[in-house]
């Protein structure tokens, strides 16, 4: 008998969890145990023994009590935020398994994981069509002006005036568009706007020149990309390396009037100089999903700038999301308790341990 916490929210219920697993493993014999918390409204709240600190971990949702009252004697846990911190992984004994239903399981202290021999598996591609058609989504509306058009439109103010030439949207049938990083998502987008006519450039130094030409996309330094797309939509990954990507210097490189979407992360965008960039014209749009701060507070300059589209990190949901999130986590708990090899582990170096 196996018993497992599927702690799940508003978005991966725990019945999602535990339905894909059962499937998976229908004479397993399993027992569940359920933790349910609420989507924050606000993102990831605090989740120390304090109720102050984080626990060392990030983007997690509910406490740590929480979770070591739901443990109970569960070897495996399924989750997607709930925060698997250095002390949950220290009560709790008899935990073998944590399955993370994210890109990353940064709610989860990876190293003491590691230390108790626990693997830790993530879902990487889980939200990929979803973020490249929000992505889309984005670039369209912002080139178009489609939601300064229905704002104002709702206010009763015809704007006829988008028919003035200077006030004009943009076509993406031969634009050039600039893709700041090729993985899953990336390139959905760039398959997605060359079927629309576009040229699209990519900088991305692990991106594969044979896949690229394949794609019928160009590979290009940053540098370039930016003084020749008249939009630029970012989806690389954040590391120490891409932090602040795109900054003061190198945005400046943009033609005027350029188009820019972060759907992305916002730490890759240095977001300070962007209300000079929108005032000079240099940016002629602006959309985001995300931000450095979130939720940004009531007096973010941008809040009122125009040609902004501002949404609350939204690109990932979707319902096909969270049903393949649970899938694929699942999957992974299943080839755990089949003593099958894993396909998605954040840490390798614990699979030469012992199966329960």
């Amino acid at each position: 008998m196996t018993t497992v916490l599927v702690s799940g929210d508003d978005f991966i219920a725990p019945e999602l969890f535990s339905a894909a697993l059962s499937e998976s493993l229908p004479s397993a014999g399993l027992t569940f145990r359920t933790l349910r918390t609420r989507w924050p409204n606000e993102p990831f709240g605090p989740v120390g023994a304090d109720g102050q600190g984080n626990g060392g971990v990030k983007e997690a949702s509910g406490t740590e009590e929480q979770v070591l009252e739901a443990l109970g004697d569960a070897s495996v846990a399924l989750t997607q935020m709930a925060p698997f911190t250095a002390r949950v992984i220290r009560e709790a004994p008899a935990l073998k398994f944590i399955g993370v239903a994210r890109g990353g399981p940064v709610n989860v202290d990876l190293a003491a994981a590691t230390a108790a021999g626990i693997p830790v598996t993530l879902t990487p591609g889980r939200n990929a069509a979803a973020a490249a058609e929000f992505a889309v989504g984005l670039i369209l509306a912002a080139m178009r002006r489609i939601t300064q058009a229905d704002a104002a439109l709702k206010e009763g103010i015809w704007r006829g005036d988008y028919y003035a030439y200077e006030n004009a949207g943009l076509e993406l049938d031969g634009a050039t568009v600039g893709l700041v990083g090729y993985g899953a998502i990336g390139s959905i987008v760039a398959r997605v706007l060359r079927a629309f006519g576009a040229h699209v450039l990519v900088s991305d130094p692990y991106a594969d020149q044979a896949r690229a030409h394949a794609d019928g996309v160009e590979l290009t330094a940053l540098e370039d990309l930016l003084r020749r797309s008249s939009v630029v939509s970012l989806h690389a990954r954040v590391t120490p390396e891409t932090r602040h990507l795109l900054n003061a210097d190198n945005l400046a490189l943009l033609p005027e009037g350029a188009v820019l979407v972060n759907s992305a992360r916002g730490e890759l965008l240095d977001y300070a100089p962007l209300p000079g960039l929108l005032e000079s014209g240099r940016l002629g749009a602006l959309a985001l999903d995300v931000y450095d701060i979130e939720p940004p507070p009531a007096d973010w300059p941008l809040h009122k700038a125009p040609n902004v589209i501002t949404t609350p990190h939204l690109a990932g949901a979707t319902r096909q999301t969270a049903d393949r999130a649970a899938l694929i986590t699942a999957g992974e708990a299943a080839r755990f308790l089949r003593g099958e090899p894993l396909r998605h582990v954040a840490n390798p170096e614990v699979l030469t341990g012992s199966r329960p």
